[in-house]
C-alpha cells in the first residue's frame, strides 16, 4: 500500500457511513495485543482513534501508536489534549505527526490530572481544545499561532468531541457551533444510549454541514454502567440497560453490553454519518459488533 491508507476524509466527502474505532496505547511497551487486534480490522473500518493519556493516565504517546497502524494500512486519528503541554510541545509534536503521515487530529481539552494514576502532575491548560483548532486550522495554512510562516503547511482533517446527551441542550449546541467555527470538520460523539435524544439532537445540528459519528461505549458490566452515570457528565445510561447488564450475571454481562452496542448502532445509524465504537477492555469484541451490526 505504497500510498497509504484510504482516508476517513475521503469516506466522509462521499457520504459513506463511516466506521472507527479506539485503541488505548499500552502502559509500557507491548504493543503485540493492540497491533494483532488491528491487523483483524484491516479493511473493516476507516479510521483507528489512538487515546491521548486518557483520563489521565499515563501510556505510550498516541503518535507513535498512530504511526504503527499507520505503517500497517490504517487511517490514524491522532487524539490531543491541552492538559500535558504547551503551545510550542503541541506545534511541534503536530508537525511530527504530518510527517509520520497522520492527517486526523481529534482536539480535546483533557481530563484533570487528579482523576489519574498521576495525581501530583502539574496540569498545563495552555490552550483549551477550540483554541487547538484554530491553531491546526493555522498550521494548515502555513502559519504557527505567532504568525510565523512554516516551511511546509499541515494537511490535517480537524476532529472535534461533543455530548449529545447533554442536560440542558443549549449551551452544548453553543459549543458545537464554536467548534465548527474554529475549522472541526467532524465530530465523534461521546457515548450515546438514548437514540431518541440523539436524534433530535441532529435535528439541531444538520444546518452546519458537518459529520457526526456518534460515539459507541461498550457496556462490560451493570457496575461499569453505573459508574459512567454517577461519574461522566453528560453520559446516562437507562436503568432498563443497567437491569439488563445486571441479570446476565458477570458471566454473560459483556454479551448483553454487545447487543446493546448493536441494537444502539441500528437505532442511530438512519440519523448520522458513522459510527465510533469505544470498547475499552474489549477491543477482542469489535469484530463481532461490527459482523452483527452490518457494519463490514
Amino acid at each position: 500500500m505504497g500510498d497509504g491508507p484510504r482516508r476517513l476524509k475521503e469516506v466522509l466527502d462521499r457520504g459513506e457511513f463511516a466506521v472507527t474505532v479506539e485503541y488505548n496505547p499500552p502502559k509500557g511497551t507491548n504493543v503485540s495485543a493492540l497491533l494483532d487486534n488491528a491487523k483483524g480490522l484491516l479493511g473493516r473500518v476507516h479510521a483507528v482513534n489512538v487515546t491521548d493519556n486518557t483520563a489521565a493516565v499515563m501510556r505510550a504517546s498516541s503518535l507513535s501508536i498512530c504511526r504503527l497502524l499507520y505503517e500497517m494500512g490504517h487511517d490514524p486519528v491522532m487524539q490531543i489534549t491541552c492538559r500535558d503541554r504547551n503551545r510550542l510541545a503541541i506545534q511541534s509534536d503536530l508537525l511530527g505527526a504530518h510527517l509520520l503521515g497522520i492527517r486526523n487530529i481529534l482536539c480535546l481539552t483533557g481530563d484533570y490530572p487528579t482523576v489519574g494514576d498521576h495525581k501530583d502532575a502539574k496540569p498545563v491548560y495552555d490552550l483549551d481544545s477550540v483554541q487547538i483548532m484554530q491553531l491546526v486550522q493555522g498550521m494548515n495554512n502555513g502559519r504557527d499561532l505567532a504568525g510565523n510562516k512554516l516551511d511546509g503547511a499541515t494537511d490535517f482533517t480537524i476532529a472535534a468531541a461533543v455530548t449529545p446527551e447533554a442536560d440542558p441542550m443549549g449551551p452544548m449546541l453553543v459549543k458545537f457551533e464554536t467548534k465548527v467555527n474554529a475549522g472541526a470538520q467532524f465530530f465523534q460523539t461521546q457515548a450515546i444510549y438514548h437514540p431518541d435524544v440523539f436524534s433530535t439532537f441532529m435535528q439541531r445540528v444538520r444546518k452546519l454541514k458537518v459529520k457526526v459519528l456518534a460515539g459507541i461505549l461498550l457496556l462490560r458490566s451493570g457496575k461499569m454502567a453505573a459508574f459512567l452515570n454517577a461519574n461522566i457528565p453528560g453520559v446516562s445510561v437507562p436503568d432498563a440497560m443497567i437491569a439488563e447488564l445486571r441479570s446476565a450475571g458477570d458471566k454473560h454481562a459483556l454479551d448483553v453490553g454487545v447487543e446493546i452496542a448493536v441494537r444502539t448502532i441500528k437505532a442511530v445509524r438512519p440519523h448520522c454519518d458513522g459510527v465510533h465504537i469505544m470498547a475499552i477492555k474489549a477491543v477482542d469484541r469489535l469484530p463481532e459488533i461490527l459482523t452483527k451490526a452490518e457494519l463490514s
